[in-house]
């Protein structure tokens, strides 16, 4: 499974969407690729947000190593799954994607932990370290949620 996790200038919540999965699927075993990306392009290139680094961190996840990159509509036909992390975000890829876009990749992620509700996870850009915390937990729970949708009977 090629999971790709996108927000709008990919520092703040698909960094940390990244890497809660990627830890979460190397735990659990599971042969997954997780990676990140934005649709704004402001940020290509740049390191994730500090709060994000540091909430991370706090969690026992380090993204430090992790640079932003931009959306493209290719991302398509690498990713199984590519899950923005609120609407905006989803009509940039629709936009960006043109031809390429393929609805049944494409799932919001708080649906997973909130089935057909379409909530967004905050934006904590320009906020407290309190809405980068809260950002973490409603990510970190909602990856629980996608790794359970998704896991394989076989895999742990």
């Amino acid at each position: 499974m090629k999971v790709l996790m996108v927000c709008l200038g990919n520092i703040c919540r698909s960094p940390i969407a990244e890497g809660v999965l990627q830890q979460k699927v190397k735990q659990l075993g599971l042969n997954w690729e997780v990676d990140s990306a934005g649709t704004n392009g402001f940020h290509n290139g740049e390191r994730p947000h500090d709060m994000s680094q540091m909430v991370s961190k706090l969690n026992g996840i380090d993204i430090s190593g992790q640079r932003s990159r931009p959306f493209r509509a290719e991302d398509f036909e690498q990713y199984d799954l590519i899950i923005p992390m609120a609407a905006d975000v989803w009509r940039d890829i629709k936009y960006i994607s043109g031809k390429k876009y393929n609805a049944e990749k494409v799932e919001l992620l708080l649906n997973y932990s909130f089935p057909k509700t379409d909530l967004d996870v905050p934006d904590p850009w320009g906020r407290s370290v309190a809405a980068f915390h809260e950002v973490f937990n409603l990510i970190d729970n909602a990856c629980d949620a996608l790794i359970q949708q998704y896991q394989s009977p076989k895999q742990p």
